[in-house]
């Protein structure tokens, strides 16, 4: 009952951008993949051209994260994102008619082993991912393939875009754990031994975010995961589904298993451990560029003191 009072208040304009937001992936998810993502790779290309502000920002991040690259190299890895944006959208309109068989033809995974190795731990397994690659349809496929998890995310600012696209997410056993019930949800989860992702990578504020390097300048970044593992003991695997070029396919890396440092300081281990997470996420960002998120305004907030770079 709450739900439903809660949709009944939705704007025309929320309606509307809800009517759009069906259209499309309907209309994407009806045409063969092949097409699909072709379609998805032209918008990816349009959004670099019309979306300029976000396109500065991307700018900004690379020049930062990569100072001695030069412009024309810059440019092409901002432009090579926004593409790999628009075939992650053509994927997302297309995962509700995935079968294993059928994805199993482009995905494959890599160290699937390390990951069963530490669920049969029994004392949880949080997966350690980003913005990085395919990460909506990571999750997907590892639950079609027979390992349904939770996955931490924000509400959407459209209540009824939230409920369809979670719908999608949670075919086949997902389960979504929102931001403001993180926590408690989290702990919950692990103590019955399953699995979460979270997506470790976006701008914090304090005191939920710890400021730690990425990128050899200071980000405030989620210090939850770090806190949950010391509390409840839970495994930390990283993981990323990643486009392979050489492959014309998507590989789900599943890495060995994090060390979590537990000395009894909470405070010191958080950090630590936070700051060791946050440098495993850019690895994978170093060694695939063109896939991760450059327009999200990752060092917004910064110590105190010190300037604003946006």
């Amino acid at each position: 009952m709450e739900k439903e009072s809660a949709l009944s208040t939705v704007s025309v304009r929320e309606r509307a951008e809800f009517a759009a937001v069906w259209v499309l992936v309907h209309l994407l998810g009806a045409l063969p993949r092949g097409l699909a993502r072709t379609v998805g790779a032209a918008i990816g290309n349009l959004a670099y051209s019309v979306l300029s502000r976000l396109r500065r920002v991307g700018a900004q991040n690379l020049a930062m994260a990569f100072p001695n690259l030069n412009n024309a190299e810059r440019e092409r890895i901002l432009k090579t994102e926004y593409r790999n944006l628009g075939l992650l959208l053509a994927e997302f309109c297309q995962m509700s008619r995935y079968t294993p068989e059928q994805a199993s033809r482009f995905i494959r995974y890599e160290g699937l082993e390390n990951y069963l190795r530490a669920r049969e731990r029994g004392q949880g397994v949080l997966v350690l991912t980003g913005h990085l690659g395919a990460w909506e349809l990571s999750s997907f496929y590892h639950s079609l393939m027979g390992y349904p998890m939770g996955m931490v995310i924000r509400r959407l600012d459209n209540p009824l875009v939230d409920r369809f696209v979670n719908r999608i997410r949670c075919l086949h056993g997902n389960r979504v754990i929102h931001k403001d019930d993180f926590a408690r949800g989290l702990i919950a989860s692990m103590r019955a031994g399953e699995t979460v992702g979270i997506l470790m990578d976006t701008n914090m504020t304090p005191p939920q975010g710890v400021f730690v390097p990425f990128f050899g300048r200071q980000a405030c970044t989620a210090s939850g995961m770090a806190r949950v593992a010391q509390r409840t003991g839970a495994a930390v695997v990283p993981g990323f589904l990643l486009w392979e070029e050489r492959e014309q396919s998507y590989v789900l890396h599943f890495g060995e298993e994090l060390p979590v440092v537990c000395t009894g300081d909470t405070e010191a281990d958080a950090l630590e451990n936070t700051a060791k997470f946050t440098a495993v996420i850019e690895d994978y960002v170093r060694r695939y560029p063109e896939q991760w998120l450059w327009m999200h305004r990752r060092w917004k907030t910064r110590p105190a003191g010190e300037e604003g770079i946006y």
